[in-house]
């Protein structure tokens, strides 16, 4: 696997090794002491998550403020999507920064978004099967969103058309308001 870098430095592009040939391919899309080596964290994984989207469903931005604050590790399965980090740490000299990446069942990136950073992704293909490990379980009371199309962030999202966004999503709350960590 092979470690490509964003914007923001904490932010990591994973890139497997694919052997491929007229059969199709194997890749191996985790190792627990590979990762380790790249990324610089043994945290161990607790919950795979899976989620199916339509062409310009809109998830995000999420994260989870406190103990249980998680750290996600993204990779599409089936279709194409843009995903997004916008980090939320105080302090951070990249405070209020987002990197956006093209994850895809073609390109078989994943993304590493550590806590401490909102997540979210805009579905490009007809449809997008994203599977995504993270490092806590989900706390409803640490749960946060922040808008997708705040101005003070300026997320520049390759969408034609207004995204469909659920109600909840709908209520993210703006930059200034956002809790930080």
């Amino acid at each position: 696997m092979k470690k490509l870098a964003t914007d923001i430095p904490e932010v990591l592009i994973l890139e497997p090794k694919v052997f491929g040939d007229e059969r199709g391919f194997f890749m191996e899309t985790f190792n627990a002491q590979t990762f380790a080596e790249l990324v610089g964290t043994t945290k161990p994984f607790v919950q795979d998550n899976h989620s199916q989207s339509c062409r310009g469903v809109l998830r995000g931005l999420h994260y989870q403020i406190g103990a249980r604050a998680q750290d996600k590790l993204v990779r599409v399965l089936d279709g194409e999507i843009f995903d997004v980090a916008v980090d939320i740490r105080s302090g951070s000299p990249t405070l209020g920064k987002w990197v956006g990446v093209h994850l895809s069942s073609q390109n078989k990136r994943q993304l590493w978004v550590p806590a401490g950073f909102a997540h979210g992704f805009l579905v490009l293909s007809e449809t997008a099967d994203v599977a995504y490990k993270v490092t806590d379980y989900y706390d409803p009371k640490g749960e946060r969103s922040l808008r997708w199309d705040d101005s003070q962030v300026g997320i520049q999202w390759p969408y034609e058309a207004q995204p469909l966004i659920s109600a909840k999503d709908q209520l993210g709350k703006a930059w200034q308001d956002a809790d930080k960590m």
